[in-house]
């Protein structure tokens, strides 16, 4: 776990957001709500959202079908910018995503986006729960379609690791220090409700996700995330994982939300187990 630098500026404020719009100088806003297992979330854009927000699709626009990279493998590059051009998304725009308000699927795209060597992605603090409980402005309806924007993807840019990798560093870098951001029945192998093999990553470490954030779905401080990694002794080359990639994602904006970083692994355990020559530890140390 390294520092993401002095000014990590993930995420944007409702009212911080809102004045941005009032300005006139609005960026490109990406609706991206979504649940585990259905229902699919367009209704819920269709109800309210954001003025001027676009619609995308978790399952179709940001994965590639389940299959050999785990439930949510990371999407073909040309899949995914031809989603971000729908948008309206200029490579040089800022854009600003949400979801519901814990920045589950928000932080999918927003890891995409910044994988993909977009620079200027903030993700709205709260997410919609958050804009509405702040009494501001929203709009209902299928959304006007954006002009096509120009986005170039150049995926690569963020640290990541695949299973060989892990697999191959396992077996000779003992100093490598894997986190699994599930619950802990599922860590120890007790429960496992989605995918067909229980267990975790032998050697790694249990942090689930829910600890970085408030009841709300906000973030809690910079400085008791950090200090929650801290104190777990996820100090270096710290690589995030989870059941299919997405909460590995919300795992590392909160993380850069403390100023840190960290690398994720993009399949995590539902690719892992796709190779049964892979080592599976169970229990809950």
């Amino acid at each position: 776990m390294t520092s993401a630098g002095p000014d990590p500026a993930v995420l944007i404020q409702p009212q911080e957001l809102a004045d941005e719009l009032e300005a006139g100088h609005p960026p490109v806003l990406a609706d991206v709500r979504w649940t585990v297992g259905g229902p699919p979330g367009r209704p819920e854009y269709e109800a309210g959202h954001l003025p001027g927000a676009q619609w995308v699709d978790l399952e179709a626009e940001l994965s590639a079908p389940p299959g050999a990279g785990g439930r949510h493998p990371l999407p073909p590059p040309a899949t995914f910018e031809l989603a971000m051009r729908r948008i309206g998304l200029n490579r040089e725009a800022p854009v600003v995503v949400y979801d519901g308000a814990n920045s589950l699927a928000a932080a999918r795209l927003w890891w995409l986006l910044t994988d993909g060597g977009h620079t200027r992605v903030r993700v709205l603090h709260g997410g919609f729960a958050a804009w509405r409980a702040a009494g501001l402005p929203v709009e209902s309806g299928s959304g006007v379609p954006a002009a096509p924007g120009d986005f170039v993807v150049q995926p690569g840019q963020r640290a990541q690791l695949s299973g060989p990798e892990i697999a191959a560093r396992l077996a000779g870098d003992p100093s490598i220090r894997l986190v699994d951001v599930r619950a802990p029945e599922r860590y120890s192998g007790e429960a496992e409700p989605i995918d067909p093999v229980a267990g975790h990553i032998p050697g790694a470490v249990n942090l689930p996700s829910p600890g970085n954030h408030a009841p709300d779905g906000r973030f809690l401080p910079a400085a008791t995330i950090a200090d929650r990694y801290r104190e777990a002794g996820v100090a270096a080359e710290a690589v995030l994982y989870c059941g299919s990639g997405i909460t590995a994602a919300q795992s590392l904006l909160a993380l850069e939300s403390a100023g840190l970083t960290a690398a994720i692994y993009p399949g995590s355990w539902s690719d892992w187990i796709t190779d049964p020559d892979r080592p599976i530890a169970t229990g809950r140390s």
